[in-house]
């Protein structure tokens, strides 16, 4: 999936006949179902996040010989600029959902990893969007995967070092839900995997204080602090407790 920022003109001619460039925030759009132009998808593919292109499509690679009526004549070579503005490779991932529960189970762990990581660089990428149902509902998926025995102790060690980030995000996008108890839960388990981690001690401290939990959340909170002492947020959330 990408993020991209379009125009398309017709030779010698200055206004765009198509654009979406006046979107504040465009969304992820999908390469061979929401981006379908062969030239501009073939394009896309050739570029890297931030980067700006122009690219010359001649009819083949355009609207063809029948064009597209009444905006695009027959056997038009159009041209398009397009900025890449996030780009995420879900095609790993899409693949690895239409899996049965006992063919993902047989997977590499690595590709197990890689797939939970684009998962929870989707919400990520959704939250940042401000989408924060949807990306709860990314990063429960990355999570039901990596609920797999590790065979090793390095396995879990690289499952739990995958598992922590997604734990904390999941905890801070229910805060975002409002709702508290349900980012305390994720936090306390993200404590359960470290339970020095500054960040999780503060989203339990956070959750408590939402819930008018003041002890527990103070509790939560000094220990946080005690690990990040000049952590501003931490101090900012005790002086509101106070």
């Amino acid at each position: 999936g990408c993020t991209v920022m379009y125009s398309g003109f017709l030779e010698h001619v200055d206004e765009p006949f198509c654009v979406n460039r006046y979107s504040a925030s465009p969304g992820l759009m999908k390469l061979g179902k929401d981006i379908t132009l062969r030239g501009l998808e073939i394009g896309v593919l050739t570029m890297k996040k931030g980067e700006v292109a122009r690219f010359v499509f001649m009819p083949d690679y355009a609207y063809g010989q029948m064009g597209c009526p009444p905006l695009i004549p027959p056997n038009a070579t159009v041209m398009f600029k397009v900025e890449v503005l996030d780009f995420l490779d879900s095609a790993e991932s899409d693949a690895f959902f239409e899996l049965t529960a006992e063919q993902q189970d047989t997977l590499p762990l690595q590709k197990v990893l890689k797939v939970a990581d684009t998962e929870r660089e989707f919400g990520n990428y959704l939250y940042r969007g401000g989408s924060f149902k949807a990306a709860q509902e990314r990063y429960k998926r990355a999570l039901s995967i990596l609920h797999r025995s590790p065979s090793s102790e390095a396995e879990q060690c690289q499952i739990n070092a995958l598992k922590l980030p997604v734990l904390l995000n999941l905890s801070l996008t229910y805060l975002k839900l409002e709702c508290p108890a349900r980012a305390l839960a994720y936090g306390e388990k993200a404590l359960a995997i470290d339970q020095r981690n500054a960040k999780a001690l503060f989203r339990c401290g956070q959750a408590c204080l939402c819930m008018t939990e003041y002890e527990r959340a103070r509790d939560f909170l000094v220990r946080a602090q005690h690990i990040q002492p000049f952590n501003e947020d931490i101090n900012n959330e005790l002086k509101k407790l106070a």
